[in-house]
């Protein structure tokens, strides 16, 4: 019989001020150490929207898809209500147990099934989310100050490293702060995008494209949806306690009135005569009064620097909630510092293609956060009333085939048969002008996929809910008692 796990020492993760280097891993966060209330993630969920990579989605709405003003907006609003009301969801699981998202996300999966969602979003968050926002931050510094551009890159990158490297505390302080700033800012950059765009323009084509509205709603919900699998990584640290309801509406709410507003003015800034999709940055502030264009290429730089605070800080625990033992007691800080690096060399990369290339990896991230909701949102439903802890260290070796195999069917299917990409086109959306459908198809398939097979495979199941231990104990692959 396997030894029971002693319980985790106090002091694992001990973070004791604002600025001190946050140690350990994705261990559980002990009663003691919660902190923090549920409106915080409303700021949390703000302030990494606050940057021209959200812009950009309204602008290729109008610019790419061919949409007019208000068929965008009902189309972003519908993408971004969708990935913004699962973002309130998932923010919910962090304080029951204090667990970060992806190990929470090992009932869905088993543990070592959980492997290939946590390093998909390891990519995508790590390099591919870090270098969309790098190269916006750095195109807004570049312009600002006449710097060459890759120097300009190198300056954001080692600022966004050196917040998510201290980890927790600093990275909800520096969120909290630039939603006040950078929120000033943007509001008055709307306003005045407004005042000069033409939102009653003629449709391009002269009437509604539905593959257009499609493409729109796949690619907001690609942007929003992009915050899920990084939820609850940032509500952990709140009591048990703490009103489920208040904490989905602070991260709901704080996701989407963001975007919408952001989107908006790209949308907005489309319709004004000239605007050049290759040039984005200038594009849209080239209607400003200099004073508001340099404050607003101020907000986009460091907008870009609170969004990949958090991509790298949560890039860092999916990789290691993969099981990754790295056995050092800053270990979350050192893979953070590792994918700034390798983030950098991906950033200097997209640098010459950034307009086509962020088209392409929005709807890419759609296509998986779409059914491993599926997956871990019907996990939920059907271990309701039961408790987790049991099963999700690293010493349960916990194993639930159903998540993985519905995981993998949802989003072959969906790719092979709705996928409207440049370097492939489903069968049927090459067929049919339908746009994509691909995140809907996944979301749906996936979750009915896990449903029947949870019911035939019959994965363990925890105790009742109130047998929850107060610390979970050997979540960390390098933890002592995993």
């Amino acid at each position: 019989m396997t030894k029971a796990p002693e319980a985790i020492s106090p002091t694992i993760g001990t973070v004791t001020h604002v600025t001190s280097v946050e140690s350990g891993g994705i261990e559980a966060i002990p009663l003691e150490r919660r902190h923090g209330s549920a409106w915080q993630l409303f700021a949390t969920w703000t302030a990494p929207n606050l940057e021209f990579a959200t812009v950009f989605v309204g602008a290729i709405a109008v610019a790419f898809f061919g949409l007019g003003f208000w068929q965008a907006m009902a189309a972003l609003a519908l993408g971004t209500a969708f990935g913004a009301a699962t973002q309130g969801i998932l923010s919910t699981w962090g304080p029951r147990e204090g667990l970060a998202q992806f190990v929470i996300s090992r009932t869905a999966f088993g543990n070592r099934g959980n492997i290939l969602p946590a390093a998909i979003n390891t990519a995508m968050a790590g390099l591919g989310w870090f270098a969309v926002n790098s190269v916006s931050g750095a195109f807004a510094l570049a312009t600002l100050t006449g710097m060459p551009t890759p120097l300009a890159l190198l300056i954001v990158v080692v600022i966004e490293v050196g917040v998510a490297f201290i980890g927790h505390d600093l990275v909800q302080s520096f969120e909290r702060y630039a939603t006040y700033i950078l929120g000033a800012i943007f509001i008055v950059a709307t306003i005045t995008v407004f005042l000069h765009a033409n939102i009653g323009a003629p449709v391009k084509g002269g009437g509604f494209s539905f593959a257009g509205f499609t493409l729109t709603a796949a690619a907001a919900f690609g942007y929003a949806s992009g915050w899920n699998p990084f939820a609850s990584d940032y509500s952990r640290y709140l009591a048990p306690a703490t009103s489920r309801r208040t904490i989905g509406w602070a991260a709901g709410l704080g996701n989407f009135i963001s975007c919408i507003v952001l989107m908006a003015a790209g949308a907005a800034a489309a319709t004004i005569a000239g605007f050049n999709p290759a040039d984005p940055t200038n594009s849209f502030t080239s209607s400003m009064p200099v004073v508001i264009r340099d404050l607003t290429l101020i907000a986009i730089t460091v907008g870009a620097i609170a969004a990949n605070a958090i991509n790298i800080y949560s890039g860092a625990m999916s990789f290691l909630a993969a099981g990754i033992k790295i056995p050092f007691t800053l270990r979350r800080a050192i893979v953070a510092v590792g994918f700034g690096v390798l983030g950098f060399f991906v950033a200097l990369a997209a640098l010459g293609s950034f307009g086509a290339s962020y088209e392409n990896f929005l709807l890419v991230i759609a296509y998986w956060t779409a059914p491993w909701l599926g997956v871990v949102l019907t996990d939920r439903l059907l271990r309701r009333g039961t408790e987790i802890a049991s099963l999700v260290p690293e010493h349960a070796k916990y194993r639930n085939a159903a998540g993985g195999i519905a995981f993998v069917a949802a989003t072959v299917i969906s790719i092979w048969l709705f996928s409207n990409q440049v370097f492939y086109t489903g069968l049927i959306a090459k067929a049919t002008p339908i746009g994509d459908f691909t995140p809907l198809v996944g979301f749906l398939l996936a979750g009915g996929l896990y449903w029947v097979l949870f019911k035939a495979l019959k994965p363990k199941l925890g105790g009742p809910l109130s047998e929850t231990p107060a610390l979970v104990v050997g979540v960390d692959a390098a933890d002592v008692v995993a």
